[in-house]
């Protein structure tokens, strides 16, 4: 294994009912006032948003609401909620949603706690030197951002989605009830999936060497995500898939998957976000089109690897088997597959390849992922 460092500070609680608990945690840390922040109708339709209310009032904590984020969170609404919370001189963040909120809610943690602009974070021109406590009530499990230091956002003016990464935005406590995930959609279940095993296969397809055991460790997670989606999409209020599916995710992108392995990068998230940021479209749909695609021009540069997960997986013998089974379990599942699926046109490439390599400049990775090479992906993903 290579050497590595992990820190994950983020604590977990876990279990029926346990969103009652905010009120406690918080005044036991001394949170006086929270901007409480959420997306749109949902928390209010299934009675979440009074359940918190209440247990807030309980404890005396004061909140400013920041409602109405959006699927992929946006930087000029970002701004209204540091405006707020500046405004309001809240003690902390306390985000209830998926990782769209999350996202926002980390965003304006950082924004608050400085005088210069959110962005240039973003941009990597300034370093994250401080953040507002954050603490999460999950609603969506896919993204992992209950339990780790990211966070991403589109600037719609420029059309550019980018992330953030700090040891300043991980969340201080993080509850995870799987009830609170038994009215997510089909759709929406199966992005969240889509999303989960795009976090772990980056770096156990792009890194140069993975141990064993997070070969292991990686494929159980695959394993889990994939065989709990089955059951949630024909059992929608099956509490142990729901569990075991948002456990998974958690761990999926806490820190723990990329342990040990030499190199790796996220060349699958870098397009995805083009995509994301361009037409607006979920993130998992994104990475549903995008994965195939990756893996079928990157396959022979780590074949070995890539014929490990064909047989670990799916039970095939050759990579090209293996890429082609999970594109065809994107598609049993209700992901897109395709940029046409996507409603995106073949003439639309030169737009995408531009965007993805104005990203890939920002994460350095323009080196391996020039516009030749991603003009290729992106073909493949006209399929």
């Amino acid at each position: 294994m290579e050497n590595f460092e992990f820190y994950n500070p983020t604590r977990i609680i876990f279990g029926k009912e346990a969103e009652k608990k905010i009120g406690k945690i918080l005044e036991k840390d001394d949170v006086e006032r929270v901007l409480f922040v959420y997306g749109k109708s949902s928390i209010k339709e299934t009675g979440l948003y009074d359940r918190i209310v209440k247990a807030l009032k309980k404890e005396g904590i004061e909140f400013i609401e920041h409602g109405g984020v959006k699927p992929n969170p946006v930087l000029s609404h970002t701004r209204e909620g540091i405006e707020k919370a500046k405004k309001h001189k809240v003690d902390a963040i306390l985000a209830v949603g998926g990782g769209s909120v999350i996202d926002e809610g980390k965003t304006i943690a950082v924004g608050t706690k400085t005088d210069k602009d959110v962005w240039d974070f973003f941009k990597r021109n300034k370093e994250i030197k401080k953040a507002l406590p954050i603490y999460v009530i999950l609603t969506l499990a896919a993204t992992g951002s209950e339990m780790n230091g990211f966070a991403v956002i589109t600037n719609e003016e420029t059309q550019e989605k980018l992330s953030i990464s700090s040891e300043h935005i991980f969340p201080r406590v993080s509850i995870l009830n799987p009830e609170l995930t038994f009215t997510v959609s089909a759709k929406y279940q199966a992005y969240a999936a889509v999303d989960a095993i795009a976090h772990v296969i980056e770096h156990y397809f792009s890194g140069s060497y993975c141990p064993n055991l997070q070969n292991r460790f990686v494929e159980g997670l695959i394993k889990t995500v994939m065989e709990t989606t089955e059951i949630i999409l024909k059992e929608q209020k099956n509490y142990n898939a729901r569990a075991e599916f948002m456990w998974a995710a958690t761990l999926a992108l806490n820190g723990l998957a990329k342990l040990g392995i030499k190199g790796g990068s996220f060349p699958n998230h870098m397009i995805a976000h083009s995509l994301g940021a361009i037409y607006d479209l979920p993130h998992g749909a994104c990475l549903s089109i995008v994965i195939p695609a990756w893996m079928k021009w990157y396959q022979e540069k780590n074949l070995i690897q890539f014929e490990r997960f064909a047989k670990e997986i799916f039970g095939v013998n050759t990579a090209t088997e293996g890429v082609f089974q999970l594109k065809e379990w994107f598609r049993k599942i209700g992901a897109p597959v395709s940029l046409k699926e996507a409603g995106i046109s073949i003439g639309e490439i030169d737009r995408i390849v531009d965007n993805a390599y104005n990203i890939a400049k920002v994460w350095q990775m323009e080196k391996d992922y020039t516009k030749e090479v991603l003009t290729e992906i992106i073909k493949n993903a006209n399929d």
